[in-house]
């Protein structure tokens, strides 16, 4: 949960101690959310929202042209280097602070444009040409804009065709066993597919079960958020900005959409929603966008005709003819009796606070109004009054919901240079979000769904199978799939009554069971009782130095006497562990074993820093002693083995030597498959890697063996639309022709 800054969580806690335990006692007792928000607002005072302004006066949200030149400056420092996508970035953060009539807008949109076409975002290029002239662009620098749209329009053009050629067979060769024969898929709709239905037990709450055979790398879901924030400083390198420093958007479109339904509002409060965290402006956005007559349709107890809306297997929520969306939204547990008293009072005495500055500054908004044109001349901002106090009330609810019900977006982020020739990357938060559907899924530490996020991209039809022929309908629903949008596809075979099932964080792969149940316990308030948590009773009292995604197998520690698996002695954490082999029974501490673990992760840790500061000759003598060290503790399928491994593939690849990066990136992908699953998104992207090495390299034999490998996995959790199969198709065109 993304908390208000610390001052401010300062703040209301020495307020929440200094209450008089009388008044403690009330606020604790209350059990409905109107009570809470209406104490919360009878107890903020003057010197709170003092407090307020002279910490959100540490917040920067209004416009600057020095410090959009100073972006640019940066980013130009950057593009010499050629790390195009850092340039861009701190050209985008260049833009959002420069004013409109400023030349630093213009001048940070053509830079910018620069880097889009060395990133091969020939379309996103022609558009910040576009803005760079109608921003006014000095004329004698003009010259070079139109060179570069005359390359881009050239580029443009071969790379759309290509991508339309590709399209077929890059979804053809996804075909496998497991994919069933999919629906005709027409114009794009989003919300479940109809194998899946919602079903609701007093145990489980709503969820969504499979009422036919789903096959793997099908789309179960696809969903847009209700509402979303980007997160503070995740700036995009395309897109635009608004009328304030810190707000983005993916289109014109996307703008004025967000201007109508919360940012009209929102904008006056930039600073103070920044000091107040994500989840604050996030439950704000929400309770702007449903209005006073949604919220008031909500309350309404559920009548006898719209029950089936939430009786076992109704219709998809987000079609829902009983509410739309915010009625799914408005439903989620918002756990008040879980929370503590503290956190209530935190939440409370925050949105009283927000609702104050918000009714000081303006009229109400009109979705809240009770006249449609908003306040009437002669009341003024009287209308802040009746039953406004509501605003709230839904405002405190949706960010009670949001601490259980919110879903971080994520992305991938190349980590490596941009013209490297292999891909690094790691998922990144960018934004957080609120799905009305995506929410009624359960957790599971071992799911059988996949979610991928797009943030403008193009997204597929629910139900759609990884074979489907997507060609007929593809230019509607390409259209139609902007934005930020979830798909959700199983995993693996999901069989008629399973449930589907999503992970909320902790994953059996990359965390023990015991750091698990804790985690979800603090923040959903349930035991986890999933398969791998049942499965995993006896892991509970594990050791410390056990990896996570070793449970219920070897551990992975080898015996530096023979070489055979270590177990532990007993459950005790400190009893250390014992040879499994009758005949060495030699034993070791826990602390030397963490000794060792911790040795070689510092060493590895080194030598990645130094590969970053372009010394890889330096990285890899220290990788290899590392090697060598960690070949007597650790077996090859060791997760901290697999990421030795990794590194050591990297630094033989930066200096060209691809075959033994290969062959070092091939034992990492061991570990890979050991830790995740030979059917993992994990295992895909490595061995995505690995085909760009043997590519690299020459080895057209095991280049072409790999290739269909990483195309079913990267199909299977990402779909036959992501960029890394162009890239595949690409690289296979090549080395067949």
């Amino acid at each position: 949960m993304n908390l208000p800054c610390v001052q401010w969580q300062d703040h209301v806690a020495q307020k929440w101690r200094a209450l008089e335990p009388k008044l403690k006692e009330q606020f604790t007792s209350l059990l409905e959310i109107d009570d809470v928000f209406r104490c919360g607002l009878s107890l903020v005072r003057q010197d709170d929202l003092d407090f307020l302004q002279q910490v959100s006066a540490l917040y920067s949200v209004q416009k600057d042209a020095e410090l959009a030149a100073k972006c640019r400056v940066r980013g130009n420092s950057s593009f010499k280097t050629k790390n195009y996508t850092a340039a861009a970035l701190h050209y985008s953060k260049g833009i959002c602070f420069a004013p409109s009539t400023s030349e630093q807008l213009s001048l940070c949109y053509a830079n910018r444009s620069a880097t889009l076409y060395h990133l091969q975002h020939y379309q996103e290029c022609l558009d910040d040409i576009d803005r760079a002239v109608k921003n006014g662009y000095p004329s004698h620098l003009l010259h070079k804009l139109e060179d570069r749209r005359t390359l881009c329009f050239k580029h443009h053009s071969v790379h759309e065709k290509g991508r339309e050629d590709d399209q077929n067979p890059a979804s053809n060769d996804c075909k496998g066993s497991d994919t069933a024969n999919s629906p005709s898929v027409g114009p794009l709709t989003v919300g479940i597919c109809p194998q899946v239905v919602v079903d609701s037990t007093v145990e489980k709450g709503r969820h969504l079960v499979a009422v036919n055979r789903i096959a793997a790398g099908e789309v179960i879901l696809t969903e847009r958020p209700y509402s979303c924030v980007l997160l503070p400083g995740m700036e995009e390198v395309k897109g635009k900005v608004g009328r304030c420093s810190y707000s983005r958007y993916c289109s014109t479109g996307c703008q004025q959409e967000a201007w109508e339904e919360h940012h009209r509002w929102e904008c006056a409060l930039g600073a103070d929603l920044m000091a107040m965290g994500v989840m604050s402006q996030l439950a704000l956005r929400v309770a702007l966008k449903a209005g006073l007559k949604n919220f008031l349709l909500a309350r309404e107890p559920i009548r006898d005709e719209h029950k089936e809306c939430f009786n076992n297997h109704s219709s998809d929520p987000s079609t829902s003819s009983c509410g739309g969306s915010y009625l799914n939204v408005y439903n989620l547990l918002h756990h008040l009796n879980h929370h503590s008293p503290a956190l209530r009072f935190m939440c409370a005495v925050t949105t009283a606070t927000l609702y104050l500055k918000l009714s000081k500054a303006g009229p109400p908004p009109v979705s809240w109004s009770h006249t449609p044109h908003g306040p009437n001349k002669e009341g003024g901002d009287a209308d802040w009054n009746a039953e406004l106090w509501m605003l709230g009330s839904a405002v405190l609810q949706h960010i009670l919901q949001l601490r259980c019900n919110a879903q971080a977006i994520v992305v991938l982020q190349d980590t490596g240079a941009t013209n490297s020739p292999v891909q690094s990357n790691r998922e990144i938060r960018i934004a957080t979000a609120v799905f009305p559907t995506l929410s009624l899924l359960n957790h599971s530490c071992c799911p059988n769904t996949s979610l991928v996020f797009s943030t403008g991209g193009i997204i597929e039809p629910s139900g759609s199978a990884l074979s489907a022929d997507f060609s007929g309908g593809e230019a509607e629903w390409r259209h139609k799939a902007q934005g930020v949008n979830v798909t959700v596809r199983a995993a693996k075979l999901i069989t008629p009554g399973q449930e589907i099932l999503h992970c909320y964080g902790p994953h059996s792969s990359r965390m023990v069971t015991q750091e698990r149940r804790r985690l979800l316990q603090e923040q959903y308030y349930f035991l986890c009782q999933c398969e791998a948590c049942s499965q995993q009773q006896q892991d509970m009292e594990e050791p410390r130095q056990q990896e996570p995604g070793t449970e219920g197998r070897d551990l992975g520690l080898l015996c530096i006497k023979c070489k055979g698996s270590l177990k532990k002695r007993s459950e005790d954490r400190e009893a250390g562990f014992v040879c499994s082999r009758s005949s060495c029974s030699h034993c070791m501490s826990s602390s030397d074993v963490n000794n060792s673990l911790q040795e070689i992760r510092v060493n590895m840790e080194k030598a990645v820093e130094l590969m970053e500061t372009d010394r890889p000759g330096e990285a890899l003598r220290l990788l290899k002693k590392t090697l060598c060290q960690s070949g007597l503790i650790l077996a090859e399928a060791h997760p901290l083995q697999g990421e030795l491994a990794d590194a050591t593939a990297r630094a033989y690849a930066s200096m060209g030597d691809w075959n033994s990066a290969a062959s070092h990136l091939e034992r990492s992908a061991v570990a890979i498959a050991s830790q995740f699953g030979k059917e993992s998104v994990e295992l895909g992207r490595q061995l995505f890697k690995l085909a760009q090495l043997h590519f690299n390299g020459g080895s057209r034999g095991a280049a072409l063996s790999v290739i269909p490998k990483v195309r079913r996995l990267l199909c299977l959790h990402c779909g036959p639309h992501c960029h890394e199969l162009q890239e595949l198709k690409a690289m296979e065109d090549c080395l067949q022709g």
